[in-house]
C-alpha cells in the first residue's frame, strides 16, 4: 500500500510537469497544477484500490494516471482568452 501511495504520488508530479512543460501557456501557477496532480493521483490510486481490492499495484497506478490526467484537463484555459459574444437578438 505504501509502494502504491509513493508511486502514485510520483506519478501525479510527473503528469503535473508534463501538463505545465507542455502547456504553460494556458495553465495557471505551477503549484497549483503540480497540487492537483498529486491529488488527483491519489485520489485514483484510493479509489481503485477501494473498487478492485490489493490484489496487484498495477490497477491502482493506472487509475491515478487517468484520474490525474482528468484533473489537470480541467486546469486548462481556452487558448485564444475569454471572448464576451452578444446575445442573439
Amino acid at each position: 500500500m505504501f509502494l502504491e501511495t509513493l508511486g502514485s504520488a510520483l506519478i501525479g508530479l510527473l503528469l503535473g510537469w508534463a501538463a505545465f512543460h507542455r502547456l504553460a501557456h494556458r495553465l495557471p501557477a505551477r503549484l497549483l497544477v503540480q497540487s492537483t496532480g498529486v491529488a488527483g493521483a491519489l485520489f485514483g490510486a484510493f479509489l481503485t484500490h477501494s473498487a478492485l481490492g490489493s490484489g496487484s499495484p498495477v490497477p491502482a497506478l493506472l487509475g491515478a494516471v487517468v484520474v490525474s490526467a482528468a484533473s489537470l484537463s480541467l486546469l486548462v484555459r481556452p487558448a485564444g482568452g475569454l471572448r464576451r459574444r452578444s446575445a442573439p437578438a
